[in-house]
């Protein structure tokens, strides 16, 4: 596989398991991003870098 390929894949990947929620559960989907809008931007900078992070360490797993 190219690097390419693998960006592609998991970037494919990425818009399958956001797409899920809104798809099984619209409603909840909204409410959800309702509450997002009124969290503080620091918590949602704290939320986004654990998740990076989370998204790093399973790549190393992954791929060593």
């Amino acid at each position: 596989m190219t690097v390419w390929q693998d960006f592609f894949s998991a970037l494919a990947l990425v818009l399958i398991i956001e797409g899920i929620l809104p798809f099984l559960s619209p409603n909840s989907f909204k409410e959800t991003m309702l509450r997002i809008t009124q969290m503080p931007e620091k918590n949602l900078r704290t939320m986004g870098f654990a998740a990076m992070l989370a998204g790093v360490l399973l790549l190393y797993l992954v791929r060593s």
